[in-house]
């Protein structure tokens, strides 16, 4: 499930990409004929993976698995994302950064206005990290 058009600009630290997927409505995402604005996380992630996958030096053998380990801080501003006719415009911009985890500030915006905003911690690799240190149980 791809929910982004296009990345705007990106650099080491932030990514900006564009969605207009949120009007669709065959989206995955809506549920009852609506997409919450709590969807809004699942684009702010995936900005972070492009992210993460634009970051991954040419000479690398492969990309590194993250996972969406804790979202925090979040503020809905609007109820819904399916009745905004703008396009969405997705931020998420790395707070910082270790070898195994990233903290991102994000937010979702569409026309100048804020929809949602928060921060999202990724961990990478967490299989390698829990086969070290023994049973995740």
């Amino acid at each position: 499930m791809c929910l982004l058009d296009h990345v705007e600009a990106w650099d080491e630290q932030r990514i900006q990409c564009c969605a207009s997927s949120h009007r669709a409505a065959d989206n995955p995402l809506r549920a009852y004929g609506r997409l919450g604005a709590v969807c809004g996380i699942e684009y702010a992630a995936q900005a972070m993976a492009v992210h993460g996958a634009l970051l991954i030096p040419p000479d690398s053998a492969s990309a590194r698995v993250g996972y969406l380990v804790s979202v925090r801080g979040t503020q809905l501003h609007v109820p819904r994302l399916d009745d905004i006719s703008a396009d969405l415009l997705v931020e998420a911009t790395c707070i910082t950064r270790s070898e195994n985890n990233i903290l991102y500030r994000f937010s979702v915006s569409a026309a100048g206005r804020l929809l949602l905003d928060g921060r999202a911690a990724i961990v990478l690799n967490a299989g390698a990290f829990i086969s070290r240190s023994g049973d995740a149980s």
